[in-house]
């Protein structure tokens, strides 16, 4: 009887952990916070106009709460990783109410990485969301404390056409903290052009070499389709 009431109590316990990390997010609602489940908080918000209605529309990142998303960590780093998932929306303003346009539950890093338990925040420390002349720009800053000299900054940019929002644009720097040495990568997917500079130095003034190079693409990147594990090579 009692290894029964245990298994029941595991499933329960399961069952309510997995609707806290996928709770249901409404498709309409008359305020933000409608859109922002229980035991959830924003942790980043910007407004503007997404779609040339000339009413500002909003982008914001909401993260779960919940204690049991917060592990011990037997390595390197911290002592306790917060691996709350993050969820973004992107809600479109009306006269009388929000309409929620896109959600993406798997592009928002969480604060602590358990492969990467050394690594600070992406999103929140020196990222970020805005809104910026119609345009969505989401940015990760990548600095790990061990396991790695390298700082990495990347910059999406998305638009929307076509009833959904695309990757128009990403830029990705890296440079090696030690000796400074680094290189960027720019790609536009309108102009199917991407631009790679290598030889920069952050210590000192260098000659960098600039490369230019048409890409071939079939189809836009939708925001909806991207994870943590994107790579965007082209």
């Amino acid at each position: 009887m009692k290894q029964v009431l245990y298994l029941f109590f595991l499933t329960f316990v399961t069952i309510v952990n997995s609707q806290n990390n996928n709770p249901f997010i409404p498709k309409e609602g008359k305020l933000v916070a409608d859109f922002v489940p229980n035991k959830w908080k924003v942790i980043a918000k910007s407004e503007g106009d997404l779609n040339k209605d000339k009413i500002n529309d909003v982008a914001f990142v909401i993260e779960n709460t919940a204690t049991e998303n917060i592990v011990l960590n037997g390595g390197f780093g911290k002592d306790t990783l917060n691996l709350n998932p993050r969820f973004l929306l992107v809600l479109f303003k009306t006269d009388s109410k929000y309409v929620l346009k896109s959600i993406n539950k798997k592009f928002i890093p969480s604060q602590d990485n358990s492969v990467s338990p050394c690594l600070d925040d992406p999103f929140m420390e020196n990222g970020g969301i805005e809104i910026k002349n119609g345009v969505l720009n989401i940015d990760f800053h990548y600095w790990l404390s061990c396991g790695s000299w390298f700082v990495t900054d990347r910059n999406y940019k998305f638009r929307f056409q076509g009833e959904s929002f695309v990757l128009i644009g990403y830029d990705s720097s890296s440079f090696h903290r030690s000796t400074g040495e680094g290189n960027s990568l720019i790609i536009n997917f309108l102009s199917k052009k991407k631009e790679l500079i290598t030889g920069t130095n952050e210590f000192k003034e260098t000659n960098p070499k600039t490369t230019w190079k048409n890409i071939k693409i079939e189809k836009l990147i939708k925001l909806e389709d991207l994870t943590t594990d994107s790579e965007i090579d082209y």
